[in-house]
């Protein structure tokens, strides 16, 4: 949630920061929110003067009231006429406080000052192969481990089906990222429930803005996540974290995404399903390290790809195409060859103090110390729909098999699709 003291504190820099996003909605929201934190402000100084004049009618009062045997009809008059007004007032902060808070929840984070106004590939590893070949689905229809026709009649399309060695593929990759993340990378792996609850939700920045692209459950108001990021940053909501910082965690989980925006965009065979698997890696951190371990952590997220053997390059979001929680971006894109495209498997994030506002999630920097709120990072490792899609273009035989890259060997139990 943006920092109301930063706001009032510097408006020509939130201003200027968020203006980069390109949404020229948000200088109304913004002079919105502005004029009703300005008016309670005020509310709550009148607040403050009525009840000191309160207390000192009290004390007033106590004395006469000895001395006299009471209070005359017209004092009490006044007093009362002064208690409702103090209600009055405390009814009209209420409303005005629900309001803004209403409102900031639909400002976005700031970009940091670092992020540029135009995408900048900033490295890439491996030779990509000439464009050409078949697409992943043509491969895959072939050797029977996707089933797109039968996904879709039992939910619709953008629910495939994985079949035989499709299947084992994906389990495979599954458990190679888990090992590689804690074995390798230190963080600890957690498996969350895949229905939270709408603060939860709205704690790592989806809702209220994209309550559309959810998919929920009216009855008992429970959301089916669109990532592990949303249970497992929240596993610390509310809390004043008691152990030493950085650390992660690591999680597999289904995800669930409506991709309500997707009209218009390549959706054939596993470029946009609704449904996908994906490994997650969570981080928390001080705000002094959160530079260094958005760079660790997006290293994490590169080591798989290098593993599996697909060239990849690294992307850095403008200010305009990132998360509405993010504040700075890398994109981890692989090459498909059958496609002919640079398919985006996944998005490294820091959110700074973002998400911890919204989720109350804190630390102590030294025992004793006034509690601060951490930094969450946060990136796919990997998101398994366009990476299986790049790897049965990238590792394509001229017979229509598919090898497998030696550090996937011991969990499909073989070199070759075929």
């Amino acid at each position: 949630m943006i920092d109301l003291k930063l706001l009032r504190a510097s408006p020509g820099q939130v201003r200027s920061a968020l203006a980069r996003r390109g949404d020229a909605s948000l200088t109304r929201l913004l002079d919105e929110i502005e004029a009703l934190d300005m008016k309670r402000r005020t509310l709550t100084a009148q607040l403050d003067t009525l009840k000191a004049e309160r207390n000192d009618a009290a004390k007033a009062d106590a004395i006469a009231a000895k001395s006299q045997g009471g209070l005359a009809a017209t004092i009490v008059a006044e007093r009362r006429k002064l208690g409702e007004r103090i209600t009055g007032f405390e009814s009209e902060l209420r409303q005005i406080e629900t309001t803004l808070e209403a409102k900031a929840l639909f400002v976005p984070n700031l970009p940091l000052p670092d992020v540029p106004d135009e995408q900048t590939n900033l490295r890439s590893w491996g030779t990509p192969a000439p464009k050409g070949g078949k697409p992943h689905w043509e491969i895959a229809e072939t050797l029977g481990i996707v089933d797109l026709p039968r996904g879709a009649k039992l939910s619709g399309s953008g629910f495939p089906v994985l079949v035989g060695m499709g299947a084992r593929l994906a389990r495979g990759l599954i458990n190679f990222m888990l090992d590689l993340h804690t074995r390798e990378h230190g963080y600890v792996e957690v498996e969350p429930p895949l229905l939270v609850r709408r603060d939860v939700m709205t704690g790592t920045g989806q809702l209220p803005k994209f309550e559309d692209d959810m998919y929920r459950l009216g009855t008992d108001d429970l959301f089916l996540i669109p990532t592990a990021e949303v249970p497992v940053t929240n596993l610390h909501r509310d809390e004043i974290i008691d152990r030493a910082l950085p650390f992660g965690y690591v999680a597999y989980t289904p995800c669930f995404r409506r991709e309500a925006g997707a009209a218009g965009k390549d959706t054939r065979g596993l470029l946009r399903v609704h449904q996908f698997d994906k490994v997650e890696l969570v981080r928390f951190s001080r705000a002094a390290e959160s530079a260094a371990e958005h760079e660790q952590l997006t290293g994490h997220a590169e080591e798989v790809l290098r593993r599996l053997e697909l060239p990849y390059r690294v992307a850095l979001l403008p200010a305009n195409d990132f998360g509405f929680a993010a504040a700075k971006t890398y994109d981890l894109e692989v090459w498909a060859p059958g496609v002919g495209q640079w398919l985006e498997v996944s998005s490294s994030s820091t959110f700074t103090d973002y998400q911890a506002r919204r989720a109350n999630i804190r630390c102590r920097p030294r025992p004793g110390e006034k509690p601060e709120f951490v930094h969450t990072l946060n990136a796919s490792g990997v998101a398994l729909p366009r990476t299986i899609a790049a790897l049965l273009e990238t590792h394509q035989q001229p017979d229509g098999s598919v090898t497998l890259p030696p550090a996937l060997v011991p969990y499909v139990g073989t070199d070759r699709i075929a």
